[in-house]
């Protein structure tokens, strides 16, 4: 049997990992073509502001070079866009001419950053970190630029600015909520990890209503004004309130588009020959950002592919890890607070640590810990296990060491 003809387009972590996992499995079932409008190989974008912190360096942060595609028989496609598919055809076509036949198609075109058309937004010095090059203007600018403003206090938003830091630059962190983080933290935890950042040398504002970016087209930034009155000095302006997923190859094919591609749960879009994986995809009207759902896509998805398993993604639960220096934070699951749960505590502040546990029908659901992190993939487990507490309610808050000395053999899997 011939081989069938699989194009994949994007070539970014999800891409990449989809790539890795077909050919585990079954490297001679297709000849595959892979799509990346970036001119560089696949390379790890959780780690761009490790990169811009100075603690890795690009070759450190790329997953394979040039000569592992080409060893594994990949025709590859750097710096080339996909504009058209005809899903009629099974064709399609590039900026740069080329046209390809295609029997399966998948789409993993992943996210754009959210810019809000504040005036001022396209001024020279506003940039939004998403990719390798992005990374590389923004070293470029620390070397003659000395303020910078990152606006979103999530988890991108602060990495971003201790990166910044440690480049020499003078941050302040705007943020329009009550406290940092607030999708992964609650207010008590929040508040230790701003001290912490502080202690640091960044600044912060909450609460703040982002209205007009200074400057002019010739010089770039010069600030950052309010919706209270107040302004701050800028020279540098970056943007990290968020993605939103690339649709507008799938819109413009005609696939079925929610917030992002509309897909089943074995990742097939409303086209039976187009699939999708990563951040441009929605299944049962959620999105996903975080990396290990989509790795999981991307394993489901090759299962399928590859006449594995008839495997279905299953969205589990997700956690989080801030990666700065001297920080230790771990937040998963569902910890808000309501009268059909439990919610177990430990705080000593003076110290820097906190825990917070919240159940529902004796089994552990969201866990949020600053300070003392070692549990929290214990703790993740129960949650993503759905183990029964039910015999170390009094305990587990303590930690798996502890409940294993006092309560050995009382967890249960549901």
């Amino acid at each position: 049997m011939q081989p069938e003809r699989l194009i994949i387009i994007g070539n970014g972590m999800v891409g990449s990992r989809l790539l890795e996992e077909l050919l585990k499995r079954d490297r001679d079932r297709y000849h595959i073509t892979l799509f990346g409008a970036e001119p560089h190989v696949a390379y790890n974008r959780i780690l761009l502001s490790s990169l811009l912190a100075g603690d890795k360096s690009e070759a450190q942060i790329m997953f394979h070079d040039r000569s592992w595609y080409q060893q594994q028989q990949i025709t590859l496609h750097l710096g080339e866009t996909v504009t058209t598919i005809d899903p009629i055809k099974h064709l399609v076509r590039s900026d740069r001419g080329t046209c390809l036949h295609y029997d399966k198609l998948v789409l993993a075109t992943g996210s754009r950053p959210m810019v809000p058309p504040i005036p001022g937004h396209d001024l020279p010095g506003v940039i939004a970190l998403r990719t390798l090059d992005d990374t590389r203007r923004l070293l470029d600018a620390c070397t003659d630029r000395r303020h910078a403003v990152v606006i979103g206090g999530g988890l991108l938003g602060l990495e971003t600015a201790h990166g910044l830091l440690r480049q020499g630059m003078a941050v302040t962190v705007v943020h329009n909520s009550t406290h940092l983080m607030n999708r992964q933290l609650d207010e008590t935890a929040a508040r230790l990890l701003q001290g912490h950042l502080e202690q640091q040398g960044i600044r912060f504002m909450l609460n703040a209503d982002t209205r007009v970016i200074e400057g002019d087209p010739l010089q770039g930034v010069s600030g950052v004004a309010f919706a209270d009155g107040s302004r701050i000095d800028a020279d540098l302006v970056v943007m990290a309130i968020g993605i939103r997923p690339n649709v507008d190859l799938a819109r413009q094919t005609g696939l079925a588009i929610g917030r992002g591609i509309t897909v089943d749960s074995q990742l097939r879009s409303s086209d039976p020959a187009i699939f999708a994986v990563g951040e441009c995809v929605e299944l049962h009207g959620e999105l996903f950002g975080l990396v290990a759902p989509l790795y999981q896509q991307a394993r489901a998805l090759a299962e399928h592919l590859t006449g594995g398993s008839d495997d279905h993604f299953v969205p589990a639960a997700t956690s989080t890890q801030l990666k700065v220096t001297g920080v230790d934070l771990f937040s998963a699951g569902d910890f808000t607070e309501s009268t059909q749960r439990q919610t177990l505590l430990y705080s000593d502040l003076a110290c820097g640590i906190y825990k917070k546990l919240v159940l529902q029908d004796d089994r552990l659901i969201g866990a949020v810990l600053h300070g003392a992190v070692k549990d929290g993939n214990w703790y993740f487990d129960l949650i993503q296990n759905g183990t029964s507490v039910a015999g170390l309610r009094e305990l587990l808050i303590f930690g798996s060491a502890f409940c294993a000395q006092e309560g050995a053999g009382t967890l249960q899997a549901a």
